[in-house]
C-alpha cells in the first residue's frame, strides 16, 4: 500500500506540473483579466490541498498526545524521561547550529543575490508577512497551555507535548491504578494510525492540486528568474542531507542505510505537499518499523517539530543574506554571526505559526537594517522552496530520533519497509 501510494504521489506531482504549466500557457496573455482568471482557477484547485492539510491537522493533536503519553508510560521512570529530554535538546541545538552555519557559508560562497537580474522591490514596499519579534516572556508563557482543549484545537504542538508529559509522568507515578487508562490510550493510538491510513489515500489528489495551482498562477517564468537562488538553496539542502546521514552513520553504524529506506515515503510526502505536518504520522510509523522504540520516537519527534526544523534553519540564513546581497548591503562576518545566533534563538518560538520561516526572517531583517520588502523577491517561489525545507525537516527529525534511540540502548529488530511486506532481514544489522 505504501509503495503504491508513493508511485501515485510522484505521478500526481508530474501531472500537476504539466497541467499547471498548460493552464498558464493557455490563459496568460499578460493582461490583468488573465491574471485574475488564473488566480481564480488556482483558488479552486487549492481546495483539495486545503482539505487534505485540514485532515492532517485533524489527526496531529490526538496522535501526538496518545503516542507521547504511552511512550512516557512505557519508560517507567522520570529519570529516563529527563535524560532523553536533555539529550534531545542538546542534539537539536547542535543540528540547528549546523544548518544555520551551512546556510551562511553557502550564501557567501555562491552569492545568489549578487548581480540579480530582477527589479528590486522599493524599500518601502510591504511584504505582507506579519513580523513577530522574539519576546522571552511571551515565549516561555506560551509553552504552557492555558487549556488543553484550546492547545489541541489550535494544534500547538509544544503545548500538547507539555500537557502529555504531565499526563505520562502522572500515569507512571500512579502505577497499576492507571493501567486501564494506558490500555485505552494505546487503543487510541491504533485508531489514529488507522485514520492516518484513510487520510493518506487522499494525498495524491492534494499533491496534484497544490503543484498545478502554484504553477498555473505564477507560471514557469518565476522559476527561471530565481533559478540560481533556488539551485543554490537546494544544493545546500543536499549537502545538509549528506552531513546528517554521515553523522548518523558514525553514531548508528551501517543500519543508517536502512533508515534512509524507511523514511523514503514520508520524505516524498513532505516534499510533494510542502508540509512537515503532513509527513508526521508516516514518519512516526517509519521510525517504529525501523526499530526506534515507541517511547523514544513518540517523545523525540513532537519535540523535533518545535525545536529541530533543520530545513527551515538553513533557509533562514540563506534567504536573509540573499536579500541583503540583492540590495547591495554588506554585512561583516561579526554581523552575520550575530544574525545566525539571533535566528537560532528566535526560531524556537514560532512553532505552529503559518509560514514560520518567513515570519522569523521578516522580524530579523529589520534588526540588521535590511529592507523587509526583499521578501517580495522570494515569495513567488516560496512554495517550491518549502517543498525542500519540509523534506529536510523530516530527515533531520528522523536522524535525531534514531540517534537518541542509539544512545538510549539501541533498536528493536526492524519491521517491513512497507507494512504490506514481510519484515526486513536482520542479518548483519546492528541492534
Amino acid at each position: 500500500m505504501a509503495k503504491r501510494l508513493t508511485y501515485w504521489i510522484m505521478a500526481a506531482l508530474v501531472a500537476g506540473l504539466l497541467v499547471g504549466w498548460a493552464l498558464h500557457v493557455a490563459i496568460d496573455d499578460g493582461t490583468p483579466a488573465a491574471a485574475d482568471r488564473l488566480g481564480e482557477i488556482a483558488g479552486y484547485l487549492s481546495i483539495a490541498t486545503t482539505v487534505f492539510l485540514r485532515l492532517i491537522k485533524m489527526i496531529i493533536a490526538p496522535l501526538v498526545f496518545s503516542t507521547l503519553v504511552v511512550g512516557i508510560a512505557h519508560m517507567g521512570d522520570t529519570g529516563a524521561l529527563g535524560r532523553v529530554g536533555l539529550r534531545s535538546l542538546a542534539w537539536f541545538v547542535a543540528a540547528s547550529l549546523l544548518s544555520l552555519t551551512l546556510g551562511l557559508i553557502l550564501v557567501n560562497l555562491l552569492q545568489p543575490g549578487v548581480g540579480l537580474h530582477l527589479p528590486v522591490p522599493p524599500v518601502s514596499a510591504a511584504s505582507g508577512v506579519v513580523k513577530t519579534a522574539f519576546n522571552l516572556k511571551d515565549f516561555v508563557s506560551h509553552i504552557v497551555p492555558a487549556s488543553m482543549i484550546q492547545a489541541m484545537a489550535e494544534n500547538e504542538i509544544l503545548q500538547i507535548v507539555v500537557f502529555s508529559v504531565f499526563v505520562g509522568v502522572a500515569i507512571t507515578a500512579v502505577g497499576d491504578v492507571a493501567a486501564p487508562l494506558v490500555r485505552a490510550i494505546e487503543a487510541l493510538v491504533a485508531v489514529m494510525l488507522q485514520i492516518t491510513g484513510y487520510v493518506m489515500r487522499f494525498a495524491p489528489v492534494a499533491v496534484f492540486a497544490a503543484v498545478a495551482a502554484t504553477l498555473a498562477e505564477r507560471g514557469p517564468g518565476v522559476l527561471g528568474d530565481l533559478a540560481w537562488f533556488m539551485g543554490s538553496f537546494y544544493l545546500g539542502m543536499l549537502i545538509l542531507w549528506g552531513l546528517l546521514i554521515a553523522i548518523a552513520f558514525v553514531i548508528i553504524g551501517p543500519r543508517t542505510r536502512l533508515l534512509v529506506r524507511y523514511i523514503r515515503d514520508p520524505l516524498i510526502l513532505a516534499f510533494t505537499t510542502a508540509s512537515s505536518e503532513a509527513a508526521y504520522p508516516r514518519t512516526l510509523e517509519a521510525l517504529e518499523r525501523f526499530g526506534v522504540p515507541n517511547r523514544i520516537a513518540s517523545f523525540v519527534l513532537p519535540l523535533g517539530y518545535s525545536f529541530n526544523l533543520d530545513g527551515s534553519m538553513l533557509y533562514m540564513t540563506f534567504a536573509s543574506l540573499f536579500i541583503a546581497q540583492a540590495y547591495g548591503i554588506h554585512l561583516s562576518l561579526a554581523e552575520q554571526i550575530t544574525m545566525l545566533l539571533v535566528l537560532m534563538v528566535t526560531s524556537k518560538g514560532i512553532a505552529g505559526v503559518p509560514r514560520a520561516s518567513l515570519v522569523v526572517i521578516a522580524a530579523t531583517l529589520s534588526m540588521f537594517h535590511i529592507p523587509e520588502a526583499g521578501l517580495l523577491l522570494i515569495l513567488a517561489v516560496d512554495h517550491f522552496l518549502d517543498m525542500g525545507r519540509s523534506a529536510t525537516n523530516v530527515i533531520g527529525n528522523a536522524v535525531a530520533a534514531s540517534v537518541i534511540a542509539k544512545w538510549e540502548g539501541g533498536f528493536a529488530p526492524p519491521g517491513p519497509v512497507d507494512p504490506a511486506l514481510p519484515p526486513a532481514p536482520t542479518h548483519g544489522v546492528l541492534h
